[in-house]
C-alpha cells in the first residue's frame, strides 16, 4: 500500500494528501488544480464544436431532402411531358400532361395546384412539348434564424424542373 501511495504522488495529476501517520488520507486520491481547469477546457471545446458540428448536420440533411424532391420534380416532368408528347389529340394533352404531373407528385407526398404545372406546346423549329413543375420546398431547420438565411431569409426554397420532348407525328 505505502508503495501504491509513493506512486501516485510522483504522477502529477494527482495529489495524496497525507494523514498523520504517513498513509493517504480518509477522502482518497484529489485531483490537482490543473486537472480540473482541463476539464473545464474540454466543456469549453465542446461547447465552440457542437454548434458547428450541428449546423452542418441539419444542413446536409435538409440539402438531402432538397435534392430527392428536385428529383422527384424532374421525374414528374418527364413523366407528363412524355405522356403529352404522344398523344394524337394535341389540345388534350395540356390536360393529360397537367394530370400525370399532379399524380407523381401526390405519390411523392407533394401537392401542388394543377395551374402551378405550366405546359407549353410550340411548332418551330421542331413541334415540341415542354413542362415545367415549380415548387416552393418548405425547411424543416431553417425559417429567418436558421438555414433559411443563407436562401435569402425565408423558410422555403424556390424549386423547378423542366423537360422537353418533340411531340410524335402520327
Amino acid at each position: 500500500m505505502i508503495v501504491w501511495i509513493s506512486i501516485l504522488r510522483e504522477v502529477r495529476f494527482f495529489k495524496v494528501p497525507q494523514g498523520t501517520d504517513g498513509s493517504a488520507s480518509r477522502t482518497g486520491v484529489v485531483m490537482n488544480r490543473d486537472a480540473t481547469h482541463r476539464r473545464g477546457q474540454g466543456l469549453v471545446e465542446f461547447a465552440l464544436v457542437v454548434p458547428l458540428f450541428l449546423i452542418l448536420l441539419f444542413g446536409m440533411v435538409e440539402f438531402g431532402r432538397a435534392w430527392m424532391t428536385k428529383n422527384i420534380l424532374t421525374g414528374a416532368a418527364r413523366e407528363a411531358v412524355r405522356l403529352a408528347a404522344v398523344q394524337v389529340d394535341f389540345p388534350a394533352s395540356d390536360n393529360v400532361a397537367k394530370q400525370r404531373a399532379i399524380e407523381v407528385l401526390i405519390s411523392a407526398g407533394i401537392s401542388i395546384s394543377p395551374d402551378d404545372v405550366q405546359v407549353t406546346i410550340s411548332d418551330s423549329p421542331e413541334p415540341t412539348i415542354e413542362v415545367t413543375v415549380p415548387y416552393s420546398f418548405p425547411l424543416i431547420v431553417g425559417g429567418n434564424f436558421g438555414l433559411g438565411r443563407f436562401f435569402g431569409g425565408g423558410s422555403s426554397i424556390p424549386l423547378a424542373s423542366s423537360t422537353s420532348m418533340r411531340r410524335e407525328r402520327y
